[in-house]
């Protein structure tokens, strides 16, 4: 079964970002990785806190990450940002 992709506001606005971006193809397929899986490796993804359950990430180049929520009882997948997570 697969996973119902939600965007935050900030997704939203990097998803802007991305439109004339040649990263577009690649954050396309990691969506679509993401919807099926959210836990297929490869290509790997990390979890990043401890803090926030289901919080993890993926690279989509050496700068720029796919961050996301996973809510496994409801089967959706929040994607929280598709751009760097370090501005």
């Amino acid at each position: 079964m697969d996973y119902q992709l939600t965007f935050s506001a900030q997704a939203h606005k990097d998803s802007r970002k991305l439109e004339y971006s040649p990263l577009k193809e690649t954050v396309h397929k990691l969506l679509s990785i993401v919807a099926r899986n959210p836990f297929q490796n490869p290509p790997p993804y990390e979890k990043l806190s401890d803090e926030i359950p289901h919080l993890y990430s993926r690279r989509i180049n050496i700068h720029h990450r796919l961050v996301y929520r996973v809510f496994e009882d409801e089967h959706i997948v929040r994607i929280l940002h598709m751009w760097t997570h370090y501005e």
